[in-house]
């Protein structure tokens, strides 16, 4: 009987972008929201900035996982015509070439001529690509797969801190928010990390930190701002400063007026 064994990497592509995309969602709108909130932002204006980051980003990463896999993939397929015309132009050249691959990875040379002859025989571009090029045929870069999975993983793990941050208590939505977010990427991070089969703390570690790192940055910063835009609404209120205009003031729709009872 066969003996079968399971290997992941044919799942690289996928996982890749699936990984990177529900990462990069959870990472990118948990910042955006709790830096929004973090300056003094109502629950409409931080839904707002949330829904166009979740959009945004859902689009921007499928366009840039496209774009990227599909240069990869021509660089692919011009070496697979580049190797398809040197068979032509010089079979014995190429066989030469595949036999010295197949010395230097330990073969002798009457055996390794011998193996080249052979493959050569069922399959010349097959064993060019595969030894020569290190390309396996059925696992060629696959531009749409990788923007459609990047898009909705994206989207996916945006929705998540959008939907906490939206709905907890305003006292505490920002804590909330960053915690279930740390907890999110932890599990992503291990969950991607198994089905690559790899060991799962070091990957839940790696991504818990650096999403730690950039909510709280962006949370800080937000405090800056929110501080500065309640000076610059105090002082226009007081006659010793311009009044924010409308537009510039968006962040803070539908906030009752005094920066002390910021976030409602």
């Amino acid at each position: 009987m066969a003996h079968r064994e399971l290997h992941r990497s044919g799942r690289a592509g996928w996982l890749r972008a699936a990984v990177l995309g529900a990462d990069d969602g959870i990472v990118s709108t948990a910042s955006l929201v709790i830096g929004v909130a973090a300056a003094a932002a109502s629950r409409n204006a931080v839904l707002l900035a949330g829904v166009a980051g979740l959009v945004a980003g859902a689009t921007s990463m499928a366009a840039g996982e496209y774009v990227s896999v599909s240069s990869q993939r021509d660089a692919e397929q011009a070496d697979i015509g580049r190797e398809r015309q040197e068979l032509a132009a010089d079979p014995e050249l190429e066989q030469a070439e595949l036999t010295d691959i197949y010395v230097r990875r330990g073969l002798d040379q009457p055996l390794a001529a011998t193996v080249a002859e052979r493959l050569m025989a069922v399959d010349a571009l097959g064993s060019h690509v595969r030894d020569e090029l290190g390309l396996q045929p059925g696992g060629l870069a696959r531009p749409l797969q990788a923007a459609v999975v990047s898009a909705v993983s994206f989207a996916v793990g945006a929705a998540l801190p959008l939907v906490l941050i939206v709905g907890a208590p305003i006292g505490v939505r920002v804590p909330v928010t960053a915690l279930a977010a740390l907890g999110l990427l932890a599990l992503l991070g291990a969950v991607g990390a198994r089905l690559g089969g790899a060991p799962a703390g070091r990957a839940a570690l790696r991504v818990t930190v650096g999403g730690g790192l950039a909510m709280g940055l962006t949370a800080l910063i937000g405090q800056v701002v929110g501080t500065f835009a309640c000076e610059l609404e105090a002082s226009g209120a007081s006659g010793g400063g311009a009044e924010l205009h409308p537009n510039q003031a968006i962040l803070w729709v539908d906030r009752p007026a005094g920066c002390g009872r910021r976030g409602t």
